[in-house]
Formats: structure tokens, sequence, C-alpha cells
């Protein structure tokens, strides 16, 4: 797939405790991301945060949270970021998500048979 320069990039907060289709919710929005053909998706799981309750979700000793700030980040193009954005905007319930424009400078796929490819799960 060839990416455009102008891209942007979708950030979406959420829970880790989310749930759609008895799955993950940030799970369920990268097997979808991959399923529309984006160009890729990364979640990245937080130490600590607050979001619109503020209710403070941390990994202190002290107060385990079952429910830590999970952040997933999307780039493509801005049309195709639109497109799966409103199929989301049912199924996010609670969560925040930002819009930022991005100007792309590398993006590259290895060989497929590169261990640096990592892993390619299937769907559940």
């Amino acid at each position: 797939m060839k990416l455009e320069r102008d891209a942007v990039l979708l950030r979406l907060f959420l829970g880790e405790s989310d749930r759609h289709d008895g799955m993950a919710l940030y799970r369920w929005i990268v097997r979808k991301a991959r399923r529309d053909g984006l160009a890729g998706a990364t979640v990245l799981r937080g130490i600590e945060g607050f979001g619109a309750h503020s209710r403070l979700h941390t990994t202190s000793i002290l107060r385990l949270s079952e429910d830590l700030p999970i952040v997933v980040e999307i780039v493509d193009t801005e049309d195709r970021i639109e497109r799966f954005l409103a199929d989301l905007d049912g199924v996010i319930t609670e969560g925040l998500a930002t819009l930022e424009k991005a100007h792309v400078r590398i993006y590259r796929a290895g060989p497929e048979d590169s261990p640096a490819g990592g892993t390619d799960e299937q769907d559940p």
C-alpha cells in the first residue's frame, strides 16, 4: 500500500476494560482497521491517567487498576480515517478521539518472510 505524504493521525483514548462484541475494544478496533485495509495501528498501554469522569487509573502498587488507559494510534489518508471514524461512532461509548495532520516521511514493509515482520495473528 502506498501512503500519501499528507495524512492524518487518529488517536483514540480508551479504557482497558472497554468492550465490544465480547472482546477488548482496542483489539476490536485494530482488527477492524486491518480488515478495512488501513495503513497500520498501534496500541499503547498507559501507566496512569484520567478522563471525563476524573477517576484516576494507575498501575500504582497500592491501587492496582483493572482499567488502565489505552491509546490506539492509526495513520492513513484523511478520507479513509473519516470513513473509519464514522464506523466507530456507535461503538465507542466512552473515550476521546483526536485527529492531527501528519506528514508521512517513511512507510515501508520488509520482505514477507522477514523475521522482523513479527507474527501474523489471525482474527479470533
